[in-house]
């Protein structure tokens, strides 16, 4: 990673492995077109030049840089005070002193960590997403694959939700964009084939017996006639034009994959998540891409079935496999977050919220994720980071004050928890000695 002090607070993050090339996805800035340079905020303050280079190489990823540039493929080490000011540019001071707490106590020099984090203090909070790349040619731009019209595969597996999928469909039935099949998996309790036939869709309705997400959208997947592929969900709404926004992007971008953007219902975008950027993430809730991204690297691997990050896992495979994936805001969908159905009938809800006290914490599929691409050490500080602010009730999850209240409870808690985390280290040490279950395309 650019700046080595990221993996405390990301030690998962898609961004912080090189792809299977051996290149970053941190653009080397000096090769930047300077429409984009001079976007970007220099900062004087850093000790180091190098550390002052890879400032700006940041900035350009997360205001929203998608286009080509040649890529880091070696990171040097700067020095700790600019690890510190770093931190305290992009991240809540909280955090800051996290960090610090996890270098004195993993036998870090105390003095020279509290003497750079002291010398950082005065660093100021850089507000830099309020003004993130523009697309300036996006609103002009006519793209030849929407006036291609190709043929769309939707995909939706629904779990005992047919009230809220009739939603859905009436939204697919106003889509400016017409050339598209949906396929339902359906693994409800009582199958009504006759359900959707009022609809003006294309619809292949098909019963599946075991109640398996993963599965369903492989088997729709394998189903699907066309060479793009979009996949919702059964409790979203979309706009009018979420197909053809999905489509142009895809163009417009040269890229494989376009990850849309959810929000609650009843909010609206985060400012983070409300332009174009790279992905660093992916939802199987939300998303569009070329079927060959399967052909090539395989379908969901089912490790994950009744469990949570089958999507991130993904994601994570495509990137790694060279495959360009952005954030579409323009894309977007609404949750609905039912209260029924899907993954909540199986138990699996809140991938670090066990519903039952000796319950693993996380969900045993999280820690197979993170160890099979991260590796244990970063794994740690993934629970680290991640298990004491699950403490808090999920709708605080978001509360500042009570995640740090979650870290003061957790040390009263702390033997229950560690027996819940060991409880799920060892069942995904058997997910990873069964190793993957990816399917390939046939």
């Amino acid at each position: 990673m650019l700046f080595h002090f990221l993996k405390y607070l990301q030690p998962t993050h898609y961004f912080q492995l090189y792809r299977n090339d051996g290149t970053s996805v941190f653009p080397i800035v000096a090769k930047l077109p300077y429409e984009i340079r001079k976007q970007l905020e220099p900062d004087a303050k850093f000790k180091s030049e190098k550390a002052r280079e890879y400032d700006l190489s940041w900035q350009a990823v997360n205001k929203g840089y998608i286009g080509p540039a040649a890529t880091y493929t070696v990171f040097e080490r700067v020095p700790i005070i600019d690890e510190y000011r770093f931190l305290r540019k992009y991240f809540n001071a909280v955090w800051v002193f996290y960090v610090l707490l996890l270098r004195v106590f993993s036998l870090k020099n105390i003095f020279v960590e509290i003497g750079a984090w002291n010398a950082s203090r005065k660093t100021k909070r850089s507000n830099y997403l309020a003004k993130p790349s523009m697309h300036r040619s996006w609103d002009s731009f006519e793209s030849p694959l929407v006036l291609k019209k190709p043929f769309i595969s939707v995909i939706i597996p629904t779990l005992n939700r047919s009230e809220y999928l009739i939603n859905v469909l009436s939204d697919f039935e106003k889509q400016t964009y017409d050339n598209f099949e949906i396929l339902i998996i359906d693994q409800s309790k009582h199958f009504h084939k006759d359900l959707y036939k009022s609809f003006n869709l294309t619809i292949h309705h098909v019963q599946q017996i075991e109640p398996a997400l993963w599965l369903a959208r492989n088997r729709a997947i394998k189903m699907s006639r066309g060479d793009i592929i979009a996949l919702s969900e059964d409790d979203v709404r979309i706009p009018k034009d979420w197909i053809e926004n999905h489509l142009k992007a895809l163009d417009f971008f040269e890229a494989d994959i376009s990850a849309g953007v959810f929000f609650p219902q009843g909010h609206s975008l985060p400012i983070e998540r409300s332009f174009f950027c790279l992905a660093s993430q992916f939802a199987t809730g939300n998303s569009m891409l070329y079927k060959c991204v399967f052909n090539e690297i395989g379908l969901f691997d089912r490790q994950f079935e009744k469990q949570r990050m089958g999507d991130g896992e993904f994601g994570l495979r495509a990137y790694l496999n060279g495959f360009k994936s952005f954030s579409n805001p323009i894309a977007y969908c609404v949750d609905v977050k039912a209260g029924t159905g899907g993954l909540r009938e199986m138990g699996s809800w809140d991938a670090f919220r066990p519903k039952k006290i000796f319950a693993p914490r996380p969900i045993p599929s999280v820690l197979y994720f993170f160890r099979s691409y991260f590796g244990n050490k970063r794994s740690i500080l993934a629970i680290i980071r991640t298990v004491p602010q699950s403490i808090v009730p999920y709708r605080f999850k978001k509360n500042k004050i009570m995640l740090v209240f979650g870290f003061f409870i957790s040390v009263f808690l702390f033997p229950l928890v560690m027996l819940q985390v060991f409880i799920s280290w060892r069942l995904a040490s058997k997910k990873i000695q069964e190793g993957s279950k990816i399917e390939e395309m046939v």
